[in-house]
């Protein structure tokens, strides 16, 4: 922001500069093309009187050191006729007299009596001022004078001003730099640090607070009030933060109590009230992960975490070792498949929790003899596909909503496993979709950006996933999670 404010007000300097020197510049090199055209007719007019009395009184030699004189003092040319336009006189001694120079424009006019004042070029070229005037008495001509000025005199005097007026306009252009770039420091400072504080208020903790002493009042004041608004939030999240864990706490031990409870009631109620008392103790072990699942998800919600690097393949590699034995009391298998995906972005802990509910969401509606298939791709897409029943399409547009659950689903479900998936992956920059299995079943499809690609087939550890084989099936000896 200083280098556009800084632009900004150099733009507006160099306009003004060039709306007043450009037109000054160049009235002033009319005005002197004027002065020397008027000084030209004035020297030619007062020169041709000179002549004329000399030639009116027959004094002609005098003419050469009269117009040679001139020619020395000012750098003219000048040249004298008679009243036939034979040369008389020239300044330039290489000149040769005698000549006829009646039939000349100038001359002829000035033999009529008829003064002549124009720019035009000379033998060599060159841009002259010339001016032709009669030698006259009265109507009586007796001869004529041309004198030519060269402009290099007037150019030169001309690029001097004009250089003037460059040096002039650059030193005003450094002085309004220097003084905008203290001026855009000086505005541009406090919204720095505002930026500043925004970013670590982003990450979580404001370290730092935004400077309130300096910039201008009404920058002054959105500081302040940004600096009182994120002291209210952060104590606010860490109010709730705390609530969290306190709650994660204190819950913990009135509902283990209350399950301790129901169960010392077994001996002594009677036998048909034993279903009621299993499912009382049930519904309070839901309840347990209930709130479990609440607290996990107001945790994640109040941490602000930068997505790392992380290698999905050993991630992946070290959740299915650890769902295996699971996997295998139910008869099911876990079968990873695709090439390496290599590394992606992922905030800490994140795709190990992903991967995790949603091997659990898999199992649970996994009937026995069946695969649960999980197929990376180098692009960083995982999915995970199981063999269950499946999802319609509206229970799948509903699956990422807190508290919901299918009319079909067990009932010790909670609801808010996918939402913190979702939360998760969200958190990471990722997108995850439930999509219908081929046959029957559900793909949840989790697409994460990659960091670098890695080429197809490579074995990130020395090991190649995708030829995991099927677990083997092994006697069920534990119920379902």
């Amino acid at each position: 922001m200083t280098t556009r404010l800084l632009l900004s007000y150099l733009a507006l300097t160099v306009l003004v500069l060039a709306a007043l020197e450009i037109p000054l510049g160049y009235l002033y090199a009319r005005g002197e093309t004027s002065r020397a055209s008027q000084s030209v007719e004035r020297d030619a007019s007062m020169l041709a009187e000179v002549t004329e009395e000399n030639i009116e009184k027959g004094r002609l030699d005098v003419l050469p050191d009269v117009v040679g004189d001139y020619a020395t003092r000012t750098g003219g040319h000048v040249v004298v006729t008679d009243r036939q336009g034979v040369v008389l006189a020239d300044s330039d001694p290489a000149a040769r007299t005698g000549l006829s120079l009646a039939a000349q424009p100038d001359i002829a006019r000035a033999l009529r009596n008829q003064p002549t004042v124009t720019t035009t070029t000379d033998g060599d070229g060159r841009d002259v001022l010339s001016a032709t005037m009669p030698g006259a008495s009265g109507t009586t001509i007796r001869g004529t004078l041309r004198l030519t000025y060269p402009l290099d005199q007037v150019g030169t005097r001309v690029h001097r001003i004009w250089g003037a007026l460059a040096l002039a306009g650059a030193c005003v252009l450094a002085a309004v730099a220097l003084v905008a770039f203290s001026l855009a420091r000086w505005i541009t400072r406090p919204l720095r640090t505002l930026e500043a504080a925004t970013t670590q208020l982003a990450e979580g903790q404001l370290t730092h607070p935004p400077d309130t002493t300096a910039g201008p009042p009404e920058l002054r004041r959105l500081a302040a009030s940004f600096t009182h608004t994120a002291t209210r939030l952060q104590h606010l999240l860490g109010a709730q933060q705390a609530f969290a864990s306190e709650a994660s706490h204190q819950l913990k031990t009135p509902l283990t109590a209350l399950r301790l409870r129901l169960e010392n009631f077994e001996p002594y109620l009677d036998a048909c009230a034993h279903p009621s008392l299993e499912e009382a103790v049930s519904e309070v072990e839901r309840l347990g992960r209930m709130v479990q699942g609440l607290l996990a998800l107001a945790r994640l919600e109040n941490t602000a975490t930068t997505p790392e690097p992380v290698d999905l393949d050993t991630v992946l590699a070290e959740r299915v070792a650890m769902w295996e034995p699971l996997a295998a009391e139910q008869y099911v298998a876990l079968d990873v498949t695709g090439p390496a995906a290599g590394q992606v972005w992922a905030i800490p802990g994140a795709l190990e929790q992903v991967i995790d509910n949603l091997l659990a969401n898999a199992l649970r509606v996994s009937p026995p003899s069946t695969t649960i298939t999980l197929h990376r791709t180098p692009a960083g897409e995982l999915h995970i596909i199981d063999q269950g029943p499946g999802m319609n399409d509206a229970d799948r547009e509903r699956a990422f909503d807190r508290f919901w659950r299918s009319s079909d689903s067990p009932h010790d479900g909670t609801g808010l496993g996918l939402p913190i998936v979702r939360h998760l992956v969200d958190a990471s920059g990722g997108t995850i979709t439930l999509h219908p299995a081929p046959g029957t079943g559900l793909d949840a499809r989790i697409h994460l950006r990659p960091v670098t690609p890695r080429p197809r087939g490579a074995r990130p550890g020395g090991e190649d996933f995708g030829s995991h084989r099927p677990l083997s099936r092994r006697p069920h000896t534990a119920g379902r999670r």
